[in-house]
């Protein structure tokens, strides 16, 4: 039986949002389709010999602007009126948010500001740029991108498109695990062991536990985060939204929030089964795992469920997993770096 979510909860700029249900990630699906890639599902025999288990990855770093982000970025502008369109959109990200809301604002004509730390991978800012929107950059130890977006907002009369606390964003997200079930082999979809997938502010898992709730309710939902920013692991544990420390940093920048995203949480907190952290080292060693093994390239923060299932952190017990690869957009220099680190 599905786990009872409340109806609303109050957000400090949104306003009252309503829960998204998995009707809403379904509508999603339909929404986005014309633009999103359907991303596959591949098999490793060199990983199900290492987890115990049969491991299905859903390759999102094969996505379009190269991680699962436009999904979200998609739904949330197609749900825009003219009016909204033409007045534009703001959007804050680390990276991969501000890429999707900059590639599908381009595709519907809608103008884009994306607020970005100064520190952010720079090729995530030049394809930001490269799709015709304006960035605005931060510095995240001194500043708030949150204050800085409330300030475009009132000088554009835009609409702001968050990278977790919006509904349209969650339920898009959750087309992750809706796909990734739909693609499942018949007999492995009901007696699924396990969804592991990339937690930063928590949309992906949420929406994607919607989707699990519905359709695979035997399933353990399990979140992953880096060592350093493991807010969702402390939130669980406490009851309460837990922030990170000031200062902390991670090989994984697509995921150093600085606390679970309160729409997401919302939704986390009664229907995810844990959530697991790993350090860069591990984290170091999924992405040449990745490359090697998988021929694929895999960012930092779109390896962590790969890395905690490399590392034992995630037990199979001979069941069936998906584990999802979240996004593949890293810095040349970085991932030579990251080989360099891990050469035997």
């Amino acid at each position: 039986m599905a786990a009872s979510l409340p109806t609303s909860i109050e957000h400090a700029m949104l306003g009252a949002m309503a829960v998204p249900r998995f009707a809403d990630v379904q509508a999603a699906a339909q929404a986005i389709a014309p633009h999103v890639q359907r991303t596959p599902l591949l098999r490793s025999a060199a990983l199900d010999a290492i987890a115990g288990g049969p491991v299905w990855l859903k390759a999102e770093n094969l996505q379009t602007t190269g991680s699962f982000k436009l999904r979200g970025a998609f739904n949330a502008l197609l749900a825009l009126n003219a009016e909204q369109r033409a007045r534009g959109v703001v959007a804050y990200s680390t990276g991969n948010h501000g890429q999707a809301i900059a590639w599908a604002a381009r595709q519907l004509g809608v103008p884009a500001t994306i607020v970005m730390p100064v520190d952010a991978p720079k090729n995530k800012i030049a394809r930001a740029l490269a799709q015709g929107a304006q960035v605005v950059h931060y510095d995240r130890e001194k500043q708030s991108r949150e204050d800085i977006g409330m300030r475009l907002l009132a000088e554009t009369g835009g609409t702001l498109v968050p990278p977790g606390d919006h509904p349209q964003v969650l339920a898009a997200q959750g087309t992750v695990a809706l796909e990734a079930l739909e693609d499942l082999p018949a007999e492995v979809r009901g007696a699924l062991g396990l969804f592991a997938a990339p937690c930063g502010g928590g949309g992906l898992m949420a929406g994607c536990c919607l989707a699990l709730d519905a359709l695979s309710p035997g399933a353990r939902r399990v979140a992953v985060e880096p060592a350093a920013f493991d807010d969702t692991v402390r939130s669980l544990a406490s009851g309460r939204r837990e922030s990170n420390a000031a200062g902390a940093r991670t090989l994984c920048d697509a995921l150093q929030a600085a606390t679970p995203a309160e729409l997401p949480f919302a939704i986390n907190q009664p229907l995810l089964s844990a959530a697991v952290a790993v350090s860069d080292d591990e984290v170091a060693r999924a992405m040449r795992f990745a490359l090697e093994e998988l021929h694929l390239v895999v960012e930092p923060g779109g390896s962590v469920a790969l890395a905690a299932l490399l590392a034992g952190k995630l037990r199979l017990e001979g069941r069936s997993a998906v584990i999802v690869l979240s996004g593949g957009n890293v810095d040349m220099a970085l991932l030579q770096a990251v080989m360099a680190k891990t050469d035997a």
